[in-house]
C-alpha cells in the first residue's frame, strides 16, 4: 500500500483540528544562499510541538486508531523523537502510550516522552532491539502498534509538512531533507506532486548510518547492523520496503555526509542563524556547506528536529571546534626549570588563548636528562592564532614537537 498526495492532504485536515500541531516558519538565509549560490530558506520544524516533525505522522495515524476504537493503548518505539510524537498524540487522543527505547537513547528525549505522558521501557541498544520488543508488545490485546515510519498513515502525516512548505515557498526548487528510516522524505516527496513545477527532492543520510545508497544501488532494502552516528534522529539502520519504494519512485538524489560535516554544520547553524538543532536536522545543511551539493534557484534545507540533550551538544561542538583548529594540543620540549611553565602561559595568553588543561610529561622513553615535555592543550581564535602561537614559543628557544586536534 502506498500513500498518496490525497492521504496527504486527508492528514492535514485531520492536523488541522490539533491547535498545537503548529505551522512551523521558513527563515531566509543569505548567508548560507550567498555559501551556495542559491536562495535558501530554512524550514523552522525544530519549532513544531515536541521539537520535531514527528507528532504529524503520529497524530494522523493515532486519532484514526482512537475515532475508529481499534485500541485502548498505543506501542511505539523510538531512539526519540518519534517517542515524543506518539506520546503527545496518544495523549491528546485520549490513548494510553507505551514507548521502547534503546539504552542509549539521549537522556532529554527520555525525560521529555514521559513528561508528554507515555510510559517508556529501556531496551537494548539500538533501535533495532528496542524495536524488536515493541512488537512482542504490539501482539497484546487492546494495543496497536504505531511504526516510525513504516505506516501509510505516518507517512502522509509528515507529508503535511511538505504542503506546508509549498505555500510558504511556491518557487521551490530543490528541498533537502534528512534520511533516517525514510517517512519524512517519503511523505515530502509525495507531497511535491501537488505542484506543477518539478522539485528536486534531495535526501541526505549520515555516512555511518546510511541504507538508501546501498539499498538504491541494489534494488532493495539494505539495513545497516551497527549505525554509529552523532545525529542519533536518523540512525535507524533500515529502510522498509515501503519507504524505499516511495524514495526509488519520488526522490531524485541521495547524499551522504559525515560526522565532522554534521558537527560543522550544527555549529554554523547555532553561530549564524541562531538555530540550536540536532544532528539529524542538522544534516540538512551539511552537504550544501561542504560543496558536496550542487543547487540553484529557491533551495529549502528542512531542519527537522532540536532534540539535543547538553552532553551530545558538548561533543558535537568540540569536534567541530577541533575540525577548526580552535581546540589543540601543543607538545612543547622545554629544560626542567623554574619559570618555564610560566612564560609559555605568557606567550600563549597574549594571543588571546586559553590553556584548557596542561601537564608536565616527563617520563617519555629517550627524553634527555634535565628537559620534559609540556603537553598544553588550548581553546583558540583559530587557525591563525595557533601559527603565530608556534612562531612565538619556537622564537623564544623552545621547540614545538607537536600540534594536533584536541
Amino acid at each position: 500500500m502506498t500513500v498518496t498526495l490525497e492521504d496527504v492532504r486527508a492528514a492535514r485536515e485531520r492536523l488541522n483540528e490539533v491547535q498545537r500541531i503548529r505551522e512551523t516558519p521558513v527563515r531566509h538565509s543569505a548567508t548560507l544562499g550567498e555559501t551556495v549560490g542559491a536562495d535558501v530558506w530554512l524550514k523552522l520544524e525544530h519549532f513544531q510541538k515536541t521539537g520535531s516533525f514527528k507528532p504529524r505522522g503520529a497524530y494522523n495515524r493515532i486519532s484514526q486508531i482512537a475515532e475508529r476504537g481499534e485500541a485502548e493503548r498505543v506501542v511505539a518505539a523510538s531512539a526519540g523523537n518519534h517517542a515524543q510524537g506518539v506520546a503527545f498524540g496518544a495523549t491528546e487522543c485520549g490513548l494510553d502510550s507505551l514507548v521502547f527505547m534503546p539504552e542509549t537513547a539521549p537522556q532529554a528525549k527520555i525525560d521529555a516522552t514521559r513528561g508528554y505522558g507515555a510510559t517508556v521501557e529501556l531496551r537494548g541498544e539500538t533501535f533495532a532491539e528496542a524495536m524488536a520488543a515493541a512488537q512482542e508488545r504490539a501482539d497484546e490485546p487492546g494495543t496497536a502498534f504505531v511504526h516510525a515510519y513504516d505506516d501509510p498513515d505516518v507517512i502522509a502525516g509528515q507529508g503535511t509538512l511538505g504542503l506546508e512548505l509549498l505555500e510558504q515557498v511556491p518557487d521551490l526548487d530543490t528541498v533537502v531533507v534528512p534520511i533516517g528510516g525514510g517517512g519524512l522524505i517519503s511523505g515530502v516527496a509525495t507531497a511535491m506532486q501537488a505542484v506543477e513545477q518539478d522539485v528536486r527532492v534531495v535526501g541526505v543520510q549520515a555516512e555511518a548510518a546510511a541504507t538508501a545508497p546501498q539499498s538504491l544501488k541494489k534494488g532493495e532494502p539494505v539495513a545497516n547492523e551497527t549505525p554509529n552516528t552523532i545525529a542519533d534522529g536518523i540512525a535507524t539502520g533500515s529502510l522498509s520496503q515501503r519507504t524505499f519504494e516511495i524514495i526509488e519512485e519520488r526522490v531524485d538524489e541521495v547524499v551522504t555526509v559525515d560526522d565532522t560535516e554534521i558537527a560543522n554544520a550544527t555549529l554554523w547553524l547555532l553561530e549564524r542563524t541562531k538555530q540550536m538543532v540536532e544532528g539529524a536536522a542538522a544534516a540538512s545543511v551539511a552537504p550544501l556547506l561542504a560543496g558536496d551539493l550542487e543547487v540553484d534557484g529557491t533551495v529549502v534545507p528542512l531542519l527537522c528536529g532540536g532534540n539535543i540533550d547538553i552532553a551530545t551538544l558538548q561533543d558535537v561542538l568540540t569536534r567541530a571546534l577541533v575540525d577548526r583548529r580552535q581546540f589543540v594540543t601543543l607538545r612543547i620540549r622545554i629544560d626542567d626549570q623554574p619559570g618555564v611553565l610560566g612564560e609559555l602561559a605568557t606567550l600563549i595568553g597574549a594571543h588571546d588563548t586559553n590553556i584548557r588543561s596542561v601537564r608536565h610529561d616527563r617520563s617519555e622513553q629517550g627524553l634527555p636528562v634535565g628537559e620534559a615535555d609540556i603537553v598544553a592543550r588550548l581553546t583558540t581564535p583559530g587557525e591563525a592564532a595557533i601559527e603565530r602561537i608556534v612562531e612565538e614559543i619556537e622564537d623564544a628557544g623552545y621547540t614545538v614537537r607537536e600540534v594536533v586536534p584536541r
